[in-house]
């Protein structure tokens, strides 16, 4: 069945993001009942691809809940706009000054910052994942944001999603990341273990190494978790 195309540019929570053209997101739906809203943590840190990524998995998520009648609010550690050559997320909140008990879960993209090491991750990120799933809240996060979830130590005895397993060494991993350690590496698919939701494939994973796009698929996961509360 071919893929619609969505034309136009789309006003959302976060600002304004032009999503003309878009080849990922099906038929438009009518939005249900507000569902909550979630939080949206973005990393922060160099992509040359922030275009690209602003589009195909910020745009991509945000679109996704907005349809399930979930609002979503960005927020990072600097609370500073986000922005591209071309694309840029205005409405931005600072991490220290948001409280999870107004968000229902966090969903964290993978903006293409760097699997490993990236950038430093963000201790107020941290804190707010800890304090989530304490409050027995759905996370979900794209590959780079995984690293997140094992700073904060909410992996160990868990099953997890990554490009490959931090744990092991290659060409591209020169050495291992012991923030995995205890955690269960279960390959680049989207994977739930409890309230945690990981994938290992974003859309620059898909565009530069041929792995399947798992944008859709984390999100749609985090919805029904959303929904099963």
């Amino acid at each position: 069945m071919r893929k619609s195309i969505i034309l136009g540019t789309i006003v959302l929570a976060m600002g304004i993001i032009s999503l003309s053209s878009h080849p990922i997101l099906g038929p438009t739906e009518v939005f249900g009942q507000n569902a909550g809203k979630v939080l949206m943590i973005l990393p922060e840190g160099y992509c040359p691809d922030t275009d690209f990524m602003i589009k195909m998995e910020v745009g991509v998520m945000t679109i996704l809940l907005k349809r399930a009648g979930i609002e979503a609010d960005i927020a990072t550690t600097s609370g500073m706009p986000i922005s591209g050559p071309t694309q840029k997320i205005e409405k931005v909140l600072r991490l220290a000054d948001v409280k999870s008990d107004d968000y229902v879960g966090v969903i964290m993209p993978s903006m293409g910052v760097g699997a490993f090491p990236g950038p430093p991750v963000s201790p107020e990120a941290v804190a707010m994942v800890r304090r989530v799933l304490t409050e027995g809240k759905p996370v979900a996060a794209g590959i780079c944001s995984v690293t997140v979830l094992a700073e904060a130590g909410v992996l160990k005895g868990k099953k997890y999603a990554f490009i490959k397993d931090p744990l092991t060494t290659d060409a591209n991993f020169k050495r291992t990341d012991l923030r995995f350690e205890g955690a269960i590496y279960s390959g680049d698919g989207v994977v739930q273990d409890g309230q945690i939701i990981t994938a290992g494939a974003c859309p620059l994973c898909e565009r530069g190494l041929g792995l399947q796009n798992k944008t859709v698929e984390l999100t749609k996961a985090f919805i029904a978790a959303l929904g099963s509360k």
